[in-house]
């Protein structure tokens, strides 16, 4: 197991957030919408706590009709908080530069996490790496679209 890659303080990840999301806004997509090559979505959910609607922007892989999202937080030993939110709500929304889809999502089955782990490796290979750095087993969902 490789060790893990140091996340930088809760402050800063916040701040670099709302700032994300406000600039992908507000440029329809057009900016700040990669991380190290790979595509960015912005995912709108609800707090499981707060109860809240908040955005969060979380690389994707597209995959047919379906978007596949890892809950990786960098290999760090807990599941990033997003994550719970969307398992206690699925219901979501997922903005690909200025269109929005309602999704549903689900954490993939292991057969199912077996056959598209390498999609989303392909699309960003540290993703292998932040498996390797951790015990935990990294959440694949997959996201589909809402029925109406």
């Amino acid at each position: 197991m490789t060790k893990p890659i140091p996340l930088p303080p809760k402050w800063l990840l916040k701040a670099i957030t709302k700032a994300n999301v406000l600039i992908y806004r507000l440029s329809g997509g057009r900016l700040w919408n990669t991380m190290e090559g790979s595509p960015i979505c912005l995912v709108t959910m609800t707090g499981r706590k707060s109860g809240r609607i908040m955005a969060r922007p979380v690389m994707y892989t597209p995959n047919g009709d379906t978007v596949l999202i890892v809950a990786s937080l960098g290999g760090a030993p807990q599941h990033p908080l997003w994550y719970h939110n969307i398992m206690a709500h699925p219901d979501i929304a997922i903005a690909v530069g200025s269109t929005s889809r309602k999704m549903r999502a689900r954490q993939a089955s292991a057969a199912e996490k077996a056959e598209l782990w390498p999609l989303v490796v392909a699309s960003y290979p540290s993703f292998q790496s932040y498996q390797d750095s951790t015990t935990r087993d990294i959440p694949l969902l997959i996201c589909e679209p809402a029925k109406a």
